[in-house]
């Protein structure tokens, strides 16, 4: 399942570069879900490893960093015209590999993140190719310089010393996983009515209920 996610990268960093934009963000929802069912299915089974951890933040690397950066770059350049300003787009690389170098040696993030995860990022990045392919209504929201600048800045959070919910659960009881549920049940309800458009609000969503959570206690 991990090398299946690298390899979504490395197809989905061909698609890009080919200016298949959307193919590259279903490889990014794709390589999401084996990323989520490779941690699962290595608990459930017990064969959790030092190498499965290093193999993960390697393809992560590439999936989760390098191509959502090559998305930017691409529609920066191809979609946008800014010239040289695209290759602003690779900070997007650049602070995801920080970000999970940071999180291998970081002992707080035992049950939750200090910084945006790159799943996540990638997931917000991923969405705009998909909301212009299949809600192009929604396009004159986001097609333009600053939304685009935003989406760079945003990825600054990856090496943030914001603390975050992790969708870890230990028992499945309402009091200690209240804001998990609420983060969970609040998503369902936004991909139903806004679909890909939603994501971008899942994100923000997701960063303001752990600023509600920041009391809970964090393993050190």
């Amino acid at each position: 399942m991990t090398c299946g996610n690298l390899l979504c990268g490395c197809i989905g960093t061909v698609q890009a570069m080919q200016g298949y934009l959307d193919t590259a963000a279903w490889l990014i929802l794709l390589a999401a879900v084996l990323d989520f069912l490779d941690g699962f299915v290595a608990r459930l089974l017990g064969v959790s490893s030092a190498i499965g951890k290093e193999l993960d933040s390697l393809a992560d690397c590439v999936t989760f960093g390098l191509l959502p950066a090559i998305l930017v770059f691409q529609y920066c350049r191809v979609i946008l015209q800014v010239g040289n300003v695209s290759y602003l787009a690779f900070l997007i690389a650049v602070l995801s590999a920080l970000r999970l170098a940071k999180f291998n040696v970081d002992t707080r993030q035992t049950d939750r993140f200090i910084g945006v995860p790159t799943p996540a990022n990638a997931l917000l990045i991923a969405s705009f190719p998909l909301i212009e392919q299949y809600q192009p209504y929604f396009n004159p929201l986001w097609q333009n310089n600053p939304t685009m600048g935003v989406l760079i800045g945003f990825s600054f959070l990856l090496v943030s010393e914001l603390p975050l919910f992790a969708l870890k659960f230990s028992t499945f009881g309402w009091r200690e996983n209240r804001i998990k549920y609420i983060f969970l049940i609040l998503s369902a309800g936004l991909l139903l009515f806004l679909r890909f458009a939603a994501v971008p609000v899942i994100i923000l969503l997701y960063i303001v209920l752990s600023l509600f959570s920041r009391g809970e206690k964090v393993v050190r």
